[in-house]
């Protein structure tokens, strides 16, 4: 029984592989090749995802391919995998089972929202013992996503890629234009928002071609550039105006599944797990297009071949590892100077003793995470007692906005100690707030009054990021340390050694661990 899921081929291309009943893979074709690839099989990452199973085309049953695809794109699919079973897999089915599939959950409420994979930016399931019945569908341009993009737009930044920052915006303005992004989104007879394009020109191509009515409402002259007084404030509408629809879309239950580019929306997901509306809340953290590969590889194993044991994704350590020798090999032959230190004891002193210094610390462990978020083994470290840390992983480092905050990571079983947050904090997928008797301590981390992006760790799904968060507390009286993804310039996260090698020195960290070895410069 091996099966092998493909998604994101016109954007964000990924695969994934269940072998016996186990996710033995799943890798980002980006993360691999270093460069954003559409219309083409991913074949570096479906190729990493047969090696790390240890399995050969001719071994794959079947293969489960998410919509929309490029043209010819069956015969390239044949021409690799001659006698595989092909299925195709629709867009939003994909993002559903990403959520329902692999969730704890038996019954469940599922809702995806995204920018327009397949026309459909939106759908509604109801969920039970590995069946999903499609109850209603969302079309483009009715879209929340598109309008979120729009949005981004308008306010400098790229569409389809800087949407994060909106969010990150968000938590600074103040809900004076909520009503206004309300009323862009007003619900048809059936519930379902249906988007006013009077607040749009078709004739605009720039600034998220927004109307002179859309203007208006806002006080500017029509087609003029946000104010940087009012930019906060309406990355805050668009948001909470979301977090308000999305609600009303999910309706209410026992148990929520959430997939789809806006569930990558952290802020979002706080929202959801806030309400009363459902006591618990799953969302897909690899929410966007790269997750249909593990959507595509649970339907089939389900709905195609109908097994009824779950699949279980104990954490998203899915990616390539690499053994010491390999790494050696890298270090040596860029002509670096290393130690290799030689318990895990050792490694975890080093880094505790740096992060102690208030150095920013690079950590590269173990197999690569799958999706768009660093958790613990793919991660530039930094410590919270230092005042500058923050300041220097923005400025320094990341060269990047100063509103953009870093998360928080901090052992699971200890972590309402400082935080209150949901249980989708396990996958960097939510947001939570800061205690009162710490916000001082985490004063640089925090988005707007007490929000904080938090990453609970256990034991299990990551027991060396989960020694060291201990073994810094040990030391410092505080188990918790800033987390931001290794990776620079808008590159995707660092993949081999090689790739944390050119991160390193191209910046201002002043230590790298990768596996055993340990630079400092």
């Amino acid at each position: 029984m091996i099966v092998l899921g493909i998604g994101g081929i016109l954007g964000h291309g990924a695969a994934a592989l269940v072998k016996d009943g186990e996710l033995a893979a799943a890798i980002e074709q980006s993360k691999v090749v270093r460069r954003a690839t559409r219309g083409e099989l991913p074949m570096d990452a479906i190729s990493g995802c047969l090696s790390l199973a240890g399995v050969a085309p001719a071994d794959v049953g079947t293969v489960a391919i998410v919509r929309p695809l490029s043209p010819n794109f069956h015969l390239q699919l044949r021409s690799v995998f001659p006698e595989s079973r092909v299925v195709l897999v629709e867009h939003q089915t994909a993002h559903a089972a990403s959520a329902f599939l692999a969730s704890p959950f038996e019954e469940a409420t599922v809702l995806t929202l995204d920018r327009g994979g397949d026309i459909r930016c939106g759908s509604l399931w109801r969920a039970a013992d590995n069946r999903m019945e499609l109850e209603k569908e969302l079309f483009y341009p009715d879209s929340l996503g598109d309008l979120y993009g729009r949005v981004t737009e308008l306010l400098g930044f790229q569409a389809s890629a800087d949407e994060h920052k909106v969010q990150w915006l968000s938590a600074s303005g103040d809900g004076q234009f909520r009503d206004l992004f309300t009323e862009i989104m007003p619900f048809d007879r059936e519930g379902w928002p249906r988007i006013d394009r009077s607040f749009f020109d078709a004739g605009r191509l720039t600034a998220g071609g927004f109307s002179a009515r859309f203007y208006l409402r806002l006080g500017l002259a029509d087609g003029a550039r946000i104010p940087e007084e009012m930019r906060a404030p309406v990355a805050a509408g668009i948001q909470r105006a979301t977090e308000d629809v999305v609600a009303a879309l999910a309706g209410c239950g026992e148990n929520l599944c959430f997939a789809g580019g806006l569930g990558l929306n952290a802020l979002l997901v706080a929202s959801l797990e806030r309400s009363p509306n459902f006591k618990r809340v799953f969302v897909q953290p690899a929410a966007g297009n790269a997750g249909t590969a593990i959507g595509a590889v649970l339907y089939a194993w389900h709905a195609v071949l109908g097994n009824r044991e779950r699949v279980l994704i104990p954490n998203l350590s899915l990616g390539p590892a690499f053994a010491a020798a390999e790494i050696k090999q890298v270090l040596e032959n860029c002509k670096l100077g290393f130690r290799y230190l030689l318990t895990t004891g050792e490694v975890i002193d080093s880094a505790v003793r740096l992060l102690g210094e208030g150095k920013i610390v690079a950590w590269m462990q173990g197999r690569m995470e799958f999706g768009p978020r660093a958790l613990g083994n793919r991660s530039l470290l930094a410590s919270p007692l230092d005042p500058y840390s923050a300041e220097n992983l923005n400025a320094f480092i990341k060269h990047r906005e100063s509103f953009r905050k870093f998360a928080a990571s901090v052992p699971a079983e200890i972590a309402s100690e400082y935080f209150e947050v949901g249980p989708n904090a396990r996958f960097l997928a939510t947001a939570g707030r800061v205690k009162p008797g710490h916000l001082k301590t985490f004063g640089s981390a925090i988005l707007g009054e007490d929000t904080i992006r938090v990453h609970t760790v256990s034991r299990e799904d990551n027991p060396l990021y989960w020694q060291l968060l201990h073994a810094a507390g040990a030391v410092t009286g505080l188990p918790v340390l800033y987390n931001t993804s290794f990776n620079l310039f808008g590159d995707p996260l660092v993949c081999t050694p090689r790739d944390a090698v050119r991160s390193f020195y191209s910046s201002g960290i002043d230590a790298m661990f990768t596996g055993n070895f340990l630079l400092e410069k």
